[in-house]
């Protein structure tokens, strides 16, 4: 049976850590808690002595560098973080990564297998198989390879699918982009995610999906999604 890697998440962002949340079941074989209250999970950590810490530094009540300087010795941690500048603080602190808000999970990926190596474990393959999302009251299950496309409502998203069903659910397009491999989805317009397998034919304007829709490419996208479409 596989060692199961016991994880930490510490952000005052509920968001951000339903990102990790969903990232950590893509890879398996995780067991991890959360906290939104910095002196809880620095309590914690240091009563259960976890393997790795995700970690972000700009929150209200404890900055994440101090919690960084506390851990138990040989803790593994990783800075999740929406500001660049504090980098060179956190490799000075001898953190496994710096992961920049908002990632990707294939860099979240790189990012835990960096840390097992740290750990001297076997890396960890993700099934890829799909994301979680909450829709009302209750977690939806959606295969990744089922998404044709996601478009930014107000206020929600809505994600269609293969099989049919739509699901409509509060996370907003960039923390579902967050959740998705950059190489099986791409951002084509600031309302509009679509997954590269259901691609039919595209230009610069606009782009066709094998069920049937045709969905505007934006300005701003036009350039680069040539290119990502062409390779």
């Amino acid at each position: 049976m596989a060692e199961i890697t016991r994880c930490v998440a510490i952000d005052d962002e509920p968001l951000a850590l339903d990102i990790i949340k969903q990232f950590c079941h893509r890879i398996g074989g995780i067991e991890l808690t959360t906290f939104t209250n910095p002196s809880e999970g620095l309590e914690y950590i240091g009563a259960n002595n976890p393997d790795i810490v995700f970690l972000d530094i700009e929150m209200e009540d404890i900055n994440g560098l101090y919690i960084a300087a506390r851990l138990p010795e040989g803790t593994c941690f990783i800075f999740t973080t929406a500001y660049l500048h504090y980098a060179l603080d956190g490799y000075d602190l001898d953190a496994v990564d710096y992961l920049h808000k908002p990632f990707s999970f294939t860099r979240f990926q790189s990012a835990f297998n960096k840390a097992l190596r740290r750990l001297g474990r076997k890396q960890m393959r993700s099934g890829g198989q799909s994301i979680v999302v909450k829709q009302d009251y209750n977690n939806i299950n959606i295969p990744v390879d089922d998404i044709i496309y996601i478009e930014a409502m107000e206020g929600y998203s809505k994600i269609f699918r293969v099989s049919g069903a739509c699901v409509v659910t509060r996370m907003i397009l960039k923390n579902l982009a967050a959740m998705l491999s950059p190489d099986d989805f791409i951002r084509i317009h600031r309302s509009f995610i679509v997954s590269r397998s259901k691609v039919k034919s595209f230009n610069k304007q606009e782009i066709y999906l094998n069920n049937g829709s045709t969905l505007p490419v934006g300005r701003q996208y036009a350039a680069d999604i040539v290119k990502q479409l062409m390779q």
